[in-house]
C-alpha cells in the first residue's frame, strides 16, 4: 500500500506519513465502497508490532483493543504474537472471537457495569486463564459476589499522569485505580479472600511523547518499586500503553528503542516480567479515513470546503482539537495552486470542522484523505445528527476487503419501537 514496499523483516520505518500513502489505490479504493471510509493497511499493523516487539524483547506485549477493535486488526495482531488488553466486556468477547487464547486476555475493569462483571466471572468459570484488572476493592468485593476467585491484577494509582489531552491523562486522575499508598494493602488483602493474585497495573496516558515521556519514566519506577514491596509473588507488572505517534509533518516518530531502553532502566530489578499496552502506536498510522468535497464556498480569508465526513466518523479534532493531515487524492493535485482550505463536515455543530490545510484549491467531488486514522477513528465514530456509521475496508498487499460494511438510515433506526399511546 506504502510508495516502496516494506516489511516487517526488512526496511520497517518508524513512521508512515500520509504522503507515503499511494494516492491512485486509495481513490480506487473511495470509487468502489464510496466515501466516508476508513482504510486500514495489516501489513503496516504487522510492521509497527514488529518494531515493538523487538524494542521490548523480554515483554509481555498487550494490544489496547479500545484503539481499533477491527476483527482482522484483531486476528493480525494475535496471529504476530500479540495479547489484547480489553476495556470492556464487549472488547473481551471481540478478543476471544478473533482467536486469541483467553490465557492471553487481560479485562482493565474500570467502574465496570453489573452487566461487565457478570460476563468477566462466567467467562473466567469458562476459561479460568483470563485475567481481570480491579481499580477498586468495591470491585474486589462485587468479583468475589459473584463467585469470582480467579486470576486478579491490581490498577493502581501511581499519581502521575502524562498524555496529549488533559482528558486522556489517566495516570493522576482518581477514576483509575487503587490510590498508591494502598495498593500494598490491597494487594495483601485479595491474596487472604482467596484471589489468585498475579499482576499489578497503571497506565500514564495516552499519545505520550516528547517531555512527557518523562512522566513514564517515573510511574515506571513507582510501580517497579511496588513490584519489589510486594506482600505477594507477581508474575507481571504491566505499565500500560500511550506510547505517542506523530500527527504533524513536523513532528519527529518516537525513539521507541530509547523508550524501550528508559522503561526497563527505571522498572529495575523486579522477578515479575514486565508488560507493555500499546494501542495507538500499533494502528494509527496504519488507517486513513477518505471523504469527498461536496461544498467550496469562498470566504473573506480562503476557502470552507464541505465534505462528507465529520465529527460523527472522526471525532478526535472536535473533542481533543486533534490535528490530522490531509491529502488531496485528485489525479492532478500537484497542478493546482494551494489555498487556505477549512475543510467541515456536515454536522450541525461549528466545532465539525478539521482544521484549516494548505491544498490544491479543491473542487467539488474531490477525493481527500485524512491521515494517522488508524486510531480511535472507527471506535468513536458515532450517529449523532442520524448520521449513519462508514464502512471500513482492510488491504493486505495487493489484497483488500470490506471489514465493517457502511450503515444505512435503516440501521440508524432499527432499534427504535412504537409507544403504543403515542
Amino acid at each position: 500500500m506504502s510508495r516502496t514496499s516494506t516489511t516487517a523483516t526488512t526496511e520497517n520505518p518508524p513512521v508512515r506519513r500520509l504522503s507515503d500513502w499511494d494516492a491512485g489505490r486509495l481513490r480506487e479504493l473511495a470509487d468502489e465502497h464510496g466515501t466516508p471510509l476508513y482504510v486500514q493497511d495489516l501489513e503496516r499493523v504487522r510492521e509497527n508490532y514488529a518494531r515493538m516487539a523487538s524494542a521490548f524483547p523480554d515483554a509481555d506485549v498487550r494490544y489496547a483493543a479500545k484503539a481499533n477493535t477491527s476483527r482482522a486488526v484483531l486476528r493480525t495482531l494475535v496471529a504476530a504474537g500479540a495479547g489484547i488488553e480489553c476495556a470492556s466486556a464487549g472488547e473481551v468477547e471481540r478478543a476471544l472471537a478473533a482467536g486469541c487464547p483467553a490465557e492471553r486476555v487481560q479485562y482493565t475493569a474500570v467502574n465496570p457495569p453489573g452487566e461487565d462483571l457478570d460476563y468477566a466471572a462466567e467467562t473466567a468459570s469458562e476459561r479460568p486463564e483470563l485475567t481481570i484488572t480491579v481499580g477498586a476493592r468495591d470491585t474486589i468485593d462485587r468479583l468475589e459476589e459473584r463467585g469470582f476467585d480467579g486470576r486478579l491484577c491490581l490498577r493502581v494509582n501511581p499519581g502521575v499522569g502524562a498524555g496529549h489531552h488533559e482528558k486522556v491523562q489517566t495516570g493522576a486522575d482518581a477514576k483509575f485505580g487503587v490510590p498508591y499508598d494502598r495498593a500494598r494493602k490491597t494487594l495483601a488483602e485479595a491474596d487472604e479472600r482467596g484471589f489468585d493474585v498475579v499482576g499489578i497495573h497503571a497506565h500514564a496516558g495516552s499519545g505520550i511523547s516528547g517531555e512527557a515521556l518523562d512522566s513514564h519514566r517515573e510511574l515506571v519506577s513507582r510501580m517497579g518499586q511496588l513490584a519489589r514491596e510486594s506482600p505477594v509473588a507477581l508474575e507481571f507488572v504491566d505499565v500500560g500503553g500511550g506510547f505517542g505517534v506523530p500527527y504533524r509533518p513536523e513532528e519527529e516518530p518516537l525513539d521507541l528503542e530509547s523508550v524501550a531502553r528508559a522503561t526497563r532502566e527505571a522498572l529495575g530489578e523486579v522477578e515479575a516480567t514486565l508488560a507493555v499496552e500499546p494501542g495507538r502506536y500499533l494502528v494509527a498510522d496504519a488507517g486513513v479515513l477518505l471523504t469527498r468535497v461536496n461544498t467550496v464556498k469562498p470566504v473573506a480569508d480562503g476557502r470552507v470546503v464541505g465534505i462528507d465526513a465529520g465529527m460523527t466518523h472522526l471525532a478526535r479534532p472536535a473533542m481533543y482539537d486533534a490535528h490530522h493531515e490531509m491529502r488531496s487524492l485528485a489525479p492532478d493535485a500537484e497542478d493546482r495552486e494551494r489555498v487556505a482550505s477549512t475543510v467541515a463536515g456536515p454536522i450541525c455543530e461549528s466545532g465539525d470542522t478539521f482544521g484549516t490545510h494548505a491544498l490544491p484549491i479543491p473542487e467539488r467531488g474531490d477525493p481527500l484523505a485524512i491521515g494517522n486514522a488508524g486510531a480511535y477513528g472507527y471506535e468513536m465514530s458515532n450517529q449523532y445528527n442520524s448520521r449513519p456509521r462508514p464502512a471500513t475496508v482492510v488491504v493486505d498487499g495487493t489484497n483488500d476487503a470490506v471489514d465493517r460494511r457502511r450503515e444505512t438510515i435503516a440501521d440508524v433506526t432499527r432499534l427504535e419501537r412504537r409507544v403504543p399511546w403515542v
